[in-house]
């Protein structure tokens, strides 16, 4: 029988979900104004999907990441002939990152992924007050 989830597991996969996500993330803007010769071989945005998990035991819920998933719009096709990676038609395909959006992602991943690291500090807080009533 597993153990009943504490605030330590619930708030560390939360911590890795978040992580997950800026890591995805950070892939997505390296690869903003890639380019491609196909539209099959152009970068796609990458999100993680989150599962919520209940734990009847103790009665908190956890996230974690079930997969991830290509979004946002198909890749841009544009004529340059010139271009070394132009296919048949003279075609390149460019990489439809939005940065800004990416960005603003990025600061809310690291906004919840410090809530979380707080939620611990506090947690670990009251525990080491609670130990002290003892002596």
């Amino acid at each position: 029988m597993a153990q009943p989830l504490s605030i330590f597991d619930v708030a560390g996969r939360a911590m890795s979900a978040q992580l997950t996500r800026l890591n995805t993330t950070a892939s997505n803007l390296a690869n903003a104004g890639g380019v491609a010769g196909s539209e099959a071989e152009a970068y796609r945005t990458m999100k993680p999907v989150f599962r919520t998990s209940f734990d009847k035991a103790s009665g908190l819920s956890t996230v974690d990441v079930a997969g991830l998933v290509t979004a946002g719009p198909a890749p841009t096709r544009r004529h340059d002939p010139t271009h070394p990676m132009a296919n048949a038609d003279g075609d390149v395909f460019d990489a439809a990152v939005d940065e800004t959006r990416e960005f603003i992602d990025m600061l809310e991943t690291a906004r919840n992924y410090q809530n979380n690291v707080e939620v611990m500090q506090t947690a670990k807080g009251l525990i080491l007050d609670t130990l002290k009533l003892g002596r």
